[in-house]
């Protein structure tokens, strides 16, 4: 998005970095109305993030402020104009949790290096949410001071709206609303005198040199602790296996022992109650941004919503009765409309960035391969010394391709051969499809392109995508 960027933004970054703006590229849209920008200069990269809602950007301000005081990682703000409309903050870079999983995960097999992230993120939830809610001004939140029981109803009248109806599954419109009562009624008896982080689930943690680093807690107050778990364990599209899920909850709930006292039985207790409501939460959004607004990305993650649902639903029990409710998700279970979007969303993209000194990945689905694009002729970060150690996945790095044209007109053509190809498989209903980025050492521009196709498909198709660095075993420790 180069010379076509916010001007209030370019005035803000020239003021407090006190040297020109030289590449400005705007990220992919989230499903928020916030929009992010990396601002790059001779010697600065930030993000700038532009805002009309000023309620919302001072609560993530505020926050920002109170846990950097604590410690926690969460992104240092740099600068913010004088309507509260934008501001500059730390660039994390691109990597979340949810694209290292993606990345490096064999079928349901998670390695124990991210399991062990995993367990550093949920020693950070704590503090988070016990340390966090001391001392913090509880004003800012904002749409709502805390999780209550108004809250709640929000959230599942968001779930009956976008997702029950616009799904067309039958219900009893009053009996429904009974048991969203009593419902509510019954998760509001957990303690929930914590900060509750809201959106803690694995696109919000950003993987760092320095372990996980946190994003998007402006949503956050005063609330129950076991929503922001169930956020992470039971985040749809991570599609954390069982056990794993069970390992991480059993980590959680002792290091939590260590901190504060707890009643372990009632924990659980709650924990089931709160994994529903959030699962539900999570269907009212891929309702209302794919079947309403028909964005059909958000779609994509409706089947590992419904397999989560079913989970719970075949081994767990709450001790409220809730008959209509109950009724209403097991139809969800069996749709036979919302199985044919399980089926349309299963073209798998494998994207690979690899080194041509080692050779081409080879294709494994037996399809016999697809695209390789050879990045040696875009500008290498690789020949100056203050980026051998980095990698295509460094804020560096990052920032040092955006002030290429050369890379940016380079992926304009990737993408336009993906949109024809991703496009027409869809409609052919076909199963695989490889694209593979090649460059000298399978570190710098080949990590970039494959990292930006990923992106770009992730946010446009109802695909798969599985994303792998050949040479990342290779790559030198930053």
């Amino acid at each position: 998005m180069k010379n076509s960027y916010p001007p209030q933004l370019k005035q803000l970054f020239k003021s407090w970095a006190g040297e020109p703006v030289e590449s400005f590229t705007a990220l992919p849209p989230s499903g928020s109305n916030r929009h992010y920008f990396r601002i790059t200069g001779p010697s600065k990269n930030v993000l700038g993030a532009i805002n009309n809602d000023v309620k919302e950007n001072r609560a993530f301000l505020a926050f920002s402020d109170h846990f950097k005081e604590l410690g926690l990682p969460v992104p240092e703000i740099f600068s913010v104009n004088a309507s509260e409309d934008c501001y500059l903050l730390e660039d994390f870079g691109n990597t979340t949790l949810y694209d290292w999983l993606s990345t490096t995960r064999t079928g349901k097999s998670i390695p124990d290096n991210i399991i062990d992230f995993y367990k550093q993120s949920l020693e950070k939830l704590i503090l988070f949410q016990v340390d966090g809610a001391k001392d913090l001004d509880f004003g800012y939140c904002y749409p709502r001071h805390s999780f209550d029981k108004q809250s709640m109803l929000w959230d599942l009248h968001y779930f009956k709206y976008y997702f029950l109806k616009l799904a067309q599954i039958p219900f009893d419109e009053q009996l429904l609303e009974d048991d969203f009562n009593a419902f509510a009624d019954y998760l509001q008896q957990a303690e929930s005198n914590y900060f509750l982080y809201r959106d803690f689930q694995s696109r919000n943690i950003m993987v760092t040199e320095n372990g996980p680093a946190f994003i998007d807690y402006q949503g956050g107050r005063r609330g129950a602790l076991q929503y922001d778990l169930a956020s992470l364990l039971y985040d749809a599209k991570a599609d954390l296996p069982h056990e794993v899920r069970e390992e991480l909850l059993d980590y959680y709930i002792s290091k939590l022992k260590e901190k504060t006292d707890i009643d372990e039985d009632a924990f659980r207790n709650f924990f089931t109650g709160y994994v529903l409501i959030r699962i539900m939460q999570a269907m009212g959004a891929y309702g209302f941004r794919g079947f309403y607004e028909k964005k059909e990305h958000f779609l994509k993650s409706i089947p590992y919503a419904i397999q989560n649902l079913k989970y719970i639903l075949n081994n767990f029990s709450l001790p409220v009765e809730l008959p209509a409710l109950m009724d209403a998700l097991e139809k969800v279970t069996l749709s036979e409309k919302l199985h044919q979007i399980s089926i349309s969303t299963q073209l798998t993209i494998s994207i690979n960035s690899f080194s041509y000194r080692r050779g081409i990945p080879v294709d494994s689905s037996g399809h016999g391969g697809g695209y390789v694009f050879d990045c040696r002729c875009i500008h290498n970060p690789g020949r100056y010394e203050e980026y051998k150690s980095k990698t295509g996945l460094s804020p560096e790095v990052i920032a040092f391709f955006e002030k290429e044209d050369e890379m940016s007109t380079y992926l304009k053509s990737v993408f336009t051969l993906a949109d024809q190809s991703v496009t027409k498989y869809l409609e052919r209903g076909f199963k695989n499809l490889m694209f593979n980025f090649g460059c000298t050492g399978g570190q710098h521009r080949s990590v970039d392109c494959a990292e930006n196709l990923a992106l770009y498909l992730r946010k446009k198709y109802p695909v798969k995508v599985e994303l792998k660095h050949m040479e990342m075993p290779a790559w030198p420790r930053e």
